[in-house]
């Protein structure tokens, strides 16, 4: 299997206790269904601006990790942000919150997991942080840990 169709429940099979599996149920929105790569994280809240300039950077085959507070009141990502990320190398984002552009997220070869998605623009302020350690859903998310993705859920290395 290559890194990019490595199924999440073989990989816990091999790996099992070195990996945190995230319980909560995301959706698969975009349009690579399996998706792995070095972790990067944003943390903000119904406010994409870091979301936008962290994916018009290079991506060098990494999985954003965006911690929304699991807010489904604002999109923290639409479609033109996420044609950035493909063109900047991205494999995948995960946003625990909302997107918006769902049909056309779901045309371009990006992984894209989210909660759920929203119509409504949220704010361009610029707060939050990034590169910082997340917990969602009781995992911890570190900077650089590695991602695999699938249909099936997320699993995180310890």
């Amino acid at each position: 299997m290559t890194a990019l169709n490595v199924n999440t429940a073989d990989l816990y099979d091999e790996r099992g206790e070195e990996l945190d599996s995230v319980a909560l149920q995301f959706q698969s929105v975009g349009g690579r269904t399996h998706f792995s790569g070095p972790v990067r994280t944003v943390r903000c809240f119904e406010d994409n601006a870091l979301v936008k300039a962290t994916l018009a950077t290079p991506g060098r085959g990494a999985v954003l990790v965006v911690d929304g507070g699991g807010s489904l009141r604002t999109a923290l990502m639409g479609d033109l942000i996420a044609a950035s990320a493909v063109s900047n190398g991205w494999a995948g984002v995960v946003i625990h919150g909302a997107v918006r552009d769902r049909a056309a997220i779901a045309e371009l070869p990006l992984g894209v997991k989210a909660l759920g998605s929203n119509p409504r623009k949220s704010a361009k302020a610029g707060t939050g942080e990034v590169d910082v350690e997340l917990v969602i859903d009781g995992v911890t998310v570190r900077p650089n840990a590695m991602i695999w993705c699938d249909p099936d859920g997320i699993l995180i290395e310890r």
